[in-house]
């Protein structure tokens, strides 16, 4: 039945990106214009990004992990300092840490919400930690209230992963305006795309500064502003990076920011969907959503019953046709980390058990009402 399902219909994607024509014509004026990288068009995606979630800089970058690389540098992270992540998050929010030369401290995640733990926050803090970084899972800002009232007890950066996030807000306060710094992602399977991109966006015009420098080599000034002053000069300040991103990217940035809204909203109705079919199933649990948070629903997860054999559901739906995954594999689990700063099973217990648990449904604006209905079909097909 589940092959019969795939041949007629089409594969349905967890996460994907949707393009149309005002996108393509706005990239193609970026082709034929004088700019095609650092020019005008990457200092508007910047105000508008900035301008959206209520945040006085934005600084673009080419990915989501070289923002969050950019923002442990403003910070000076460097050897022998800490910074506290949650272990249920993509690696790349750990990596950023170790590219620093920087420890990070994983710390466990709420079973309901699968959202760092504050109370294990606060006890794994020490005299090297520096920063604590918090990873809007799935969408869903963390307790920002909680962590900023540990990061100022104990003089600390508090940074926002909120790659899942765009759109997001906590007691009407948007995601943007929670942390010291907080980081997007425009990859193709998040709200917006640039195709690849990232952000950060702060109220600290230092940070900003410092991470215009890296993202250009650790150079004073780039090529557009050298033009319009008139001059050649230049000088390398600092050790930076080519994060730079370009023109082009940045104008589909901007097309696709004008449509946010109408996709945030297909997202919510969708996952209304969603948890009226599972309101009443004890096989699947949708995650909690904490109370005052508006969902941005970049992933929508649900977790299976004890006793439900994982793999088999996710190879059954695969089989239909829906694109279900996993996210993630607790970093402290990874090889590199187990390999390299000696991280063991036993370290974050609830993440670990989530693990074993959690399947990520289709979740994107492109979703109709009969793909969702399709979806959960083929899940209770699995389920049986």
């Amino acid at each position: 039945m589940a092959e019969e399902i795939s041949e007629k219909l089409p594969f349905i994607s967890y996460g994907r990106q949707s393009i149309d024509q005002d996108d393509v014509d706005a990239v193609s004026r970026v082709l034929f214009s004088d700019w095609l990288t650092t020019g005008p068009k990457v200092t508007e995606f910047e105000e508008k990004i900035a301008a959206f979630v209520g945040a006085r800089f934005g600084v673009a970058v080419n990915s989501g992990t070289a923002a969050l690389h950019a923002a442990m540098y403003a910070l000076g992270i460097g050897p022998g300092d800490e910074v506290i992540v949650p272990a249920m998050t993509f690696a790349a929010t750990a990596n950023a840490v170790v590219y620093q030369g920087g420890r990070p401290v994983f710390v466990d995640v709420e079973a309901e919400t699968l959202l760092i733990s504050s109370a294990d926050v606060e006890r794994l803090i020490s005299a090297r930690t520096k920063a604590i970084v918090a990873v809007d899972y799935a969408g869903q800002p963390c307790d920002y209230e909680a962590l900023r009232a540990i990061a100022d007890l104990h003089g600390l950066a508090l940074v926002a992963d909120g790659c899942h996030s765009l759109g997001a807000s906590e007691n009407g306060n948007p995601v943007g305006t929670l942390a010291d710094m907080t980081v997007f992602s425009f990859h193709p399977v998040k709200h917006i795309t640039t195709g690849e991109g990232g952000m950060i966006v702060s109220d600290n015009e230092e940070f900003a500064a410092k991470m215009q420098r890296f993202r250009n080599h650790g150079i004073s000034t780039d090529h557009f502003k050298r033009q319009k002053e008139g001059t050649w000069h230049y000088e390398m300040v600092e050790l930076g990076f080519n994060y730079r991103i370009s023109d082009i990217l940045c104008a589909l940035g901007i097309s696709q920011l004008q449509k946010l809204p109408g996709w945030l909203a297909r997202r919510r109705a969708i996952a209304e969907r969603y948890d009226l079919e599972f309101q009443d199933h004890t096989a699947v649990t949708p995650l909690s959503v904490r109370s005052g948070v508006e969902h941005a629903y970049h992933l929508y997860v649900v977790q299976l019953a004890k006793g439900v054999s994982r793999e088999k559901v996710f190879r059954d739906m695969r089989q239909a046709g829906i694109g279900v995954n996993v996210h993630y594999v607790p970093v402290h689990m990874h090889p590199f980390y187990r390999n390299n700063f000696g991280t063991a099973p036993g370290l974050c217990p609830v993440a670990e058990e989530a693990y074993e648990r959690v399947l990520s449904l289709p979740m994107h604006q492109g979703l109709s009402d009969d793909d969702v209905q399709r979806v959960t079909r083929a899940l209770w097909e699995a389920l049986k």
